[in-house]
């Protein structure tokens, strides 16, 4: 759908100016590549994603981020065709991010790290569907579990179910696994990274590998990394000498550590695809 979406406004502009897509014009890795593929693709068809966006019946969106963008397209009048809003369907909210996630995330720690949970303070950003089901896991699997959370609500049930609400701030030193879990950008920044206990655990589950700043992490001035397996690497900080553990370089960790959830409840978001 953004691949589309891009073509589209790029083979406007440049069937009006001749300008072509810049790669270098974003820091995000992944859209980096997403506007290398256009600007080349100009280079042989400047009518492509045109064509491609009018044998197009629809899309239909599987995930809660990309259904937020969608309607934003709507709002603005930018959304080239029609779009199903699979992610709200219950059968998948309520399934998949959540009892899928309270499956994969353990999954994920222990195979990357064979850490004991029980007994560590564990850190969930977010407290949405993917956050309930992981700080469900945590819970269960013997952590003390606090959760930041900007939405009240969503803040007011995590204290009905007994876990401490704080900010990132106020936890930072203390905890010892981080989950983001928000679907957002820029929640774990490297100045939090750099207060974290040595071997802190920090990895990602919600959305993009934005949720954790990688990009300040890997440009940090004199950081060293090493990686103890495929998946996972520790992050040594030149003037404290202590260092993080980060997951599946903050993209999926329940898919890039472990296998993701298992097919019974992918099975319930799938059909309803189709």
């Amino acid at each position: 759908t953004l691949l589309i979406h891009e073509g589209v406004k790029a083979e406007e502009e440049f069937e009006k100016s001749g300008k072509v897509p810049d790669p270098e014009s974003t820091d995000n890795p992944e859209f980096k590549i997403v506007l290398t593929i256009i600007r080349d693709g100009l280079k042989t068809d400047a009518h492509k994603y045109r064509k491609m966006k009018e044998r197009l019946v629809g899309v239909s969106e599987e995930t809660t981020t990309g259904v937020k963008r969608l309607y934003q397209m709507q709002e603005s009048g930018t959304l080239l065709f029609p779009a199903i809003n699979v992610n709200d369907s219950v059968t998948k909210s309520k399934f998949d991010n959540l009892y899928g996630c309270r499956h994969s995330l353990p999954d994920g720690l222990m195979r990357a790290t064979d850490v004991m949970i029980a007994g560590k303070v564990a850190v969930v950003c977010g407290y949405g569907d993917v956050g309930k089901g992981c700080a469900a896991a945590l819970k269960q699997a013997g952590a003390r579990v606090i959760v930041t959370e900007i939405d009240p609500i969503c803040a007011l049930q995590a204290l009905m179910e007994g876990i401490q609400i704080l900010t990132l701030e106020d936890v930072v030193s203390e905890a010892d696994i981080f989950v983001t879990t928000t679907g957002n950008k820029d929640i774990i920044m490297v100045d939090h990274m750099r207060k974290m206990k040595n071997n802190a655990i920090v990895c990602n589950i919600g959305h993009f590998d934005n949720e954790i700043d990688m990009n300040g992490l890997e440009t940090y001035p004199g950081v060293k990394r090493i990686t103890i397996k495929p998946q996972t690497d520790r992050w040594v900080f030149p003037e404290t000498k202590t260092g993080i553990i980060v997951l599946a370089e903050g993209r999926l960790m329940n898919l890039g550590c472990a296998t993701g959830h298992p097919s019974f409840v992918m099975s319930c978001s799938f059909t309803n695809q189709v």
